[in-house]
């Protein structure tokens, strides 16, 4: 069982629904250039065939936070943010995230995606993994038009995020520490995604070499900052927060960090009987209600839970500091609220 790392599947699941913005003259310049995105988003999935253009448009069309296109766009305001290649450069990360997710979805018999029906349940699993495929080609071809570095970048991307599910899928290998094993999955999966996002803003706003790795850094860090926070929100939340029921990942069995920490304690041999005890229930059945409950109130109170805070606690903080070549104003800022934001949802 995979665990959706889509931007807008669910609260807890999802990223944030915009980057804090403060400046008002930064936000309007930056809606009105998000709404040239959901216009070329509509003709980059459209189709002469019917079938294919029904589902390729199903989750554009159910709307999205548009995390990653909003992304690129605000540092692409770090230099030109005018330069119409960043339209572009937005639609091929935002095509890249809604393709993933329909191969996600197969592979988790996921219900629903952005509050519609997932697109494997209306049109069957084959249909979903090949327009999952036709929309990474249109998402390729799109690229193409941004030239060749952007084309290499794509690939690299596309390849990490593929390496981060089959990896999340086939699990640590012996010897491997499952914890860095799942940091890395979060990496390849969600930030890698992430960084391509705002490398190709910073870059098509020709910006310097340093401010396009800085920004890059602060992708990758922000996004594993995000899903340690999630893993916290799974726990912690009262369930109005967060969007969904508390335990819901614990329920499903996926992997997150609170449980792979009680783990690795109790293979080490460094955990109390109690701990050994839980674990064992959590590596049971909890179709229960009550018996989430209990498990899920237990870990409340566990240290686990505290050291998956301070770890999205650090990665957040390190993403701000990714931030120090980049010049003062509205932009840098925006960037900076989003990982304070993040620090804040973890804690």
């Amino acid at each position: 069982m995979t665990r959706a790392t889509d931007a807008s599947a669910g609260a807890s699941a999802a990223l944030p629904t915009a980057i804090p913005l403060n400046d008002p003259e930064l936000a309007e310049r930056l809606a009105g250039r998000l709404a040239q995105v959901d216009t070329a988003l509509a003709a980059a999935v459209a189709s002469t065939d019917a079938l294919a253009d029904d589902a390729s448009r199903h989750l554009v069309s159910a709307g999205g936070k548009r995390f990653r296109p909003l992304l690129t766009l605000l540092a692409g305001e770090l230099g030109d943010g005018a330069d119409p290649r960043l339209v572009d450069a937005a639609v091929v990360v935002e095509l890249t995230q809604v393709a993933s997710l329909y191969h996600d979805d197969v592979m988790d018999s996921a219900p629903v995606r952005r509050g519609a029906p997932a697109v494997h349940t209306i049109w069957g699993n084959s249909v979903a993994i090949l327009v999952g495929d036709l929309l990474f080609a249109r998402a390729s071809a799109l690229v193409a038009g941004l030239g060749p570095e952007a084309v290499v970048l794509q690939s690299q991307t596309f390849e990490r995020m593929c390496l981060g599910q089959l990896h999340e899928t086939t699990g640590p290998g012996v010897g491997d520490d499952a914890v860095e094993h799942y940091l890395q999955v979060l990496s390849d999966k969600t930030a890698s995604l992430l960084a391509t996002s705002a490398r190709l803003g910073a870059m098509f706003g020709g910006c310097s070499d340093e401010i396009v790795g800085a920004v890059t850094g602060y992708g990758e860090k922000v996004g594993t900052a995000f899903q340690l926070a999630d893993d916290v929100l799974d726990i912690a939340s009262s369930g109005t927060e967060s969007g969904k029921t508390p335990g819901t990942d614990l329920r499903e069995h996926v992997p997150t960090m609170p449980v792979l920490l009680l783990r690795r304690r109790v293979e080490r041999g460094e955990a109390t009987p109690s701990d050994i005890e839980l674990l064992a229930r959590l590596d049971g059945d909890l179709s229960d209600d009550a018996a989430l409950a209990a498990v899920v109130a237990e870990l409340r109170e566990h240290r686990v839970l505290a050291e998956t805070r301070e770890l999205a606690v650090r990665w957040a903080r390190e993403a701000a500091a990714e931030l120090a070549p980049l010049p003062e104003g509205p932009v840098k800022q925006a960037f900076g609220d989003l990982a304070t934001a993040l620090a804040d949802r973890a804690t």
